[in-house]
């Protein structure tokens, strides 16, 4: 119940302030929104096969954004940005579409 009101709070104050991304973080915004929905899924789907545990998930979810930022920022750095960021993108989209599958599995009862 706390999650889903913080979570509600903090939609609605991004709606009300509407912050701007510095120009220099604009590359990392959609990395960290994908390893962060990447975490969440897990979270997701390791509550519902009954192994979940919030310390994990805040490690998780922390050094998933933390990591994918560093790899692109690394990428940045060598000159090849844009290819690490796909590379981010297809292996966190990977991740996120198991534990969509095996959420959907948990749901459906498939």
């Amino acid at each position: 119940m706390i999650a889903a009101l913080g979570l509600l709070l903090g939609i609605v104050a991004g709606l009300l302030f509407a912050p701007d991304v510095p120009l220099a973080l604009q590359n990392y915004l959609p990395i960290a929104v994908v390893a962060a929905l990447d975490a969440v899924f897990g979270g997701l789907r390791a509550y519902l096969d009954g192994i979940f545990d919030d310390k994990v998930f805040v490690v998780s979810f922390v050094s998933n954004v933390v990591i994918a930022a560093a790899i692109v920022y690394l990428g940045d750095q060598l000159g090849v940005g844009a290819q690490l960021t796909t590379g981010v993108v297809v292996v966190l989209g990977i991740r996120i579409f198991s534990n969509v599958a095996a959420i959907r599995r948990h749901v459906f009862h498939a």
